[in-house]
C-alpha cells in the first residue's frame, strides 16, 4: 500500500506540470490566438500527453520488461486518445450547458471551470489504465494486466 500511495503522489506531482502545460497552452490558444476552447483544449491536452507520457514513464510506473518501448507508447497512445475523447465530450458537453442557459461559455471562468472538471476526470482514467496496462508492478508473471 504504502508502493501505491508514493506512486500516487508522484502522478499527481506528474499530473500538476501537465496540468500547468495543458491549462497553459489552452488558455493561451483561446485568449491570445482566439481559437475556440474545445478545439484549444484539444490541442492543449495533446501537448500534455506527451509530456506526461515522458515523465510518467521515467518517474511514476515501472517499465514493462514485456513490452517494448514502441508497444509502450502505443499503449499510452490509445489510453490518451481515449482521455482526449472523455476531454472533448466534457467540453462539449459544458458548452452545450452554458450556451443553454444563454451564457457565453468561451468567456474565460466558464470554459475553464469546465475544464478542471473534465482535467479530474480526465485523471482519474489516465492513472487507473496506465497502472493497469504500463506499470510492471500491475502485471502478473505471464504479462496480463492485473487489477490491484
Amino acid at each position: 500500500m504504502n508502493k501505491l500511495l508514493a506512486q500516487i503522489v508522484k502522478f499527481g506531482i506528474v499530473g500538476v506540470v501537465a496540468t500547468f502545460v495543458d491549462f497553459g497552452i489552452m488558455i493561451a490558444l483561446h485568449e491570445w490566438l482566439g481559437i475556440n476552447p474545445i478545439f484549444a483544449s484539444a490541442i492543449s491536452f495533446t501537448f500534455a500527453a506527451i509530456f506526461n507520457y515522458l515523465a510518467s514513464m521515467r518517474y511514476v510506473f515501472i517499465h514493462r520488461e514485456d513490452l517494448s518501448k514502441t508497444r509502450e507508447f502505443i499503449i499510452f497512445f490509445v489510453l490518451s486518445v481515449v482521455g482526449l475523447i472523455l476531454n472533448s465530450l466534457i467540453m462539449w458537453a459544458g458548452e452545450f450547458v452554458f450556451t443553454a442557459v444563454g451564457v457565453n461559455y468561451a468567456n474565460g471562468p466558464y470554459y475553464v471551470g469546465v475544464k478542471v472538471v473534465a482535467t479530474g476526470l480526465v485523471m482519474v482514467w489516465n492513472f487507473v489504465s496506465r497502472k493497469i496496462w504500463l506499470d510492471a508492478s500491475s502485471s502478473n508473471e505471464a504479462g496480463a494486466p492485473v487489477v490491484q
